[in-house]
């Protein structure tokens, strides 16, 4: 163990807030100034920018010829956004959700998820393929944009007077250079910590098959955790939500749709990844929607949840990698107690949470026809 590999950590997570606080802020800035809401901004503008090191790793993997490390990063990355950073997210303060993100980037990202599955069954994905999620990820964003004005632009009628600011907004471009000195600042801190991490890592023993699963995986999606957790600690819940919902759908667009573009004859998926690791990302865009459809928040108690999730499905990524003996013992009590009693709570949930709903909606509708409530 070196004090270097400790003080690029250090210099690394730095980095991270700094960045994170840059982008935050540059970002906020700018939703104000092109008449967009934060929300909007997070699933445009933030999402793309935090996937930059996704990027640089999968088109740097598909050129080196290593297809496999190019899909484990894009599907490791999404789990991680999922269940990782908006459940850390959520337990800094309970996060709320906009109408907008449960009728459409919600429903968008599972069926980007779903779509990846399907045409990576054969093993490819092909030139067409990776068009056609590109595209949807284009058509997306552009959906979102004019959705978000035509929102905000009612939101400002429907107000009799302008809502009281604590100060003039920076101008366009100043705030576009926070944000990408933001990103700058965060792929650079991203790039530090886990080179730190990695050369502990080794110095301590660990193999590098288990450092590439956990550090490295974790490590290309900590512009996402900190853009998100600065975000909802500054009051930016909407901008925290729409990152990760926006960069899942932004790595399945972008950055293994231009891959598999570019690749003489598409992009090879793996076949472990077929079975095991896409699915278990499309399971965990399942579970966000029971979350964000019935109550329009994501509580501590679940982003909570989403964390211990993610740390059993990293145990298992190691014990599996590493063929140890205790995988046995763990993949019986994950499946027969752990994933049951996690789809029940989920179900009991989503019920309670849809009865509350629907009253409430009764109510008001009683209240408009001025009818008794009882």
């Amino acid at each position: 163990m070196d004090l270097l590999d400790i003080a690029r950590i250090l210099g690394g997570l730095v980095l991270l807030v700094v960045g994170g606080e840059f982008l935050v802020r540059g970002a906020s800035n700018l939703a104000t100034r092109l008449g967009l809401s934060p929300l909007v901004v997070g699933l445009t503008v933030v999402s793309v920018a935090t996937s930059a090191p996704e990027f640089a790793v999968t088109v740097g993997a598909v050129l080196d010829g290593q297809p496999e490390l190019a899909v484990g990063n894009v599907v490791g990355s999404n789990i991680a956004n999922i269940l990782l950073i908006l459940g850390i997210a959520a337990l800094v303060l309970p996060l709320t959700v906009r109408e907008q993100l449960v009728k459409i980037d919600v429903p968008v990202m599972v069926g980007l998820s779903v779509a990846l599955l399907l045409v990576a069954l054969d093993g490819v994905i092909s030139t067409v393929e990776g068009l056609l999620l590109l595209g949807v990820m284009v058509a997306h964003t552009v959906l979102t944009v004019v959705v978000g004005r035509r929102k905000q632009r009612r939101e400002l009628r429907k107000r009799r007077a302008p809502a009281a600011r604590e100060g003039e907004p920076m101008g366009v471009l100043p705030a576009l250079g926070l944000v990408v000195g933001g990103v700058a600042l965060l792929v650079l801190g991203a790039n530090l910590l886990v080179a730190g991490a990695v050369n502990i890592a080794e110095a301590l023993g660990v193999s590098g098959l288990v450092v590439g699963l956990t550090v490295v995986a974790v490590g290309t999606s900590l512009p996402e955790l900190a853009a998100s957790v600065i975000a909802a600690v500054r009051g930016e819940r909407d901008l925290a939500v729409g990152n990760v919902v926006g960069s899942c759908i932004a790595n399945i667009g972008l950055v293994l749709g231009v891959p598999a573009i570019i690749s003489s004859g598409g992009l090879p998926v793996p076949f472990p990844a077929i079975a095991l690791d896409i699915p278990l990302m499309v399971a965990a865009s399942v579970a966000l929607a029971p979350v964000v459809f019935t109550g329009f928040a994501v509580a501590r108690w679940e982003g909570g949840l989403f964390v211990l999730l993610y740390a059993a499905y990293t145990a298992f990524v190691v014990l599996n990698a590493t063929r140890h003996e205790a995988l046995q013992g763990f993949e019986i009590i994950m499946v027969i107690f752990v994933l049951p009693l996690v789809a029940l709570t989920l179900l009991v949930t989503a019920t309670f949470e849809a009865g509350v709903l629907a009253e409430r909606r009764r109510v008001r509708q009683k209240v408009a026809d001025g009818e008794p409530v009882l």
